[in-house]
């Protein structure tokens, strides 16, 4: 995948997990605590709110990110597919 300027200016590729890579988390420093559970509608106003502030910086003069934004918009549509594929694996028609 190609290298994508961030809202910084600075060049970055997209993480998606390296399996080769080792584990760097120190457990002893880790707290052992239930994760916090997030409902699903709250996770949808937060990206929400997410989306708005980022139309916000690009209406604010980022031409160049407007170019990112409608790859966001390309992200948005596969996870939709990716959601509702899921769903259909689970049963829902």
């Amino acid at each position: 995948m190609s290298a994508v300027r961030a809202l910084n200016g600075h060049h970055t590729t997209p993480q998606h997990g390296c399996p080769d890579s080792p584990d760097t988390v120190k457990t002893a420093l880790t707290p052992d605590r239930p994760p916090r559970v997030v409902e699903n509608d709250e996770y949808a106003a937060f990206a929400r709110r997410v989306l708005r502030a980022y139309a916000r910086r690009v209406a604010d003069g980022d031409v160049e990110a407007l170019t990112l934004m409608l790859g966001l918009s390309a992200e948005i549509d596969t996870a939709i597919a990716q959601a509702v594929h899921g769903l259909r694996g689970s049963g829902y028609s």
